[in-house]
């Protein structure tokens, strides 16, 4: 069996966040706090659900123990 296959694309090293700010055009780094920005949104919104759905079994089953 062929572990190392010799025509698959070379794996890429992570570019620390620090290297990537600083290489990184206004407008992309605009373009990045943009996106960031969303992702917390969804964040946040994902958390406002899961209080909801808590709150909604604890009224029915009792809250949990601490």
């Amino acid at each position: 069996m062929i572990e190392d296959d010799p025509f698959a694309p070379a794996a890429k090293k992570a570019v620390p966040l620090e290297q990537q700010l600083e290489i990184a055009s206004i407008d992309e780094l605009e373009v990045r706090i943009q996106k960031l920005k969303a992702e917390i949104a969804q964040c946040e919104e994902a958390i406002v659900k899961k209080r909801a759905q808590r709150a909604a079994a604890d009224s029915v089953f009792g809250s949990r123990p601490s």
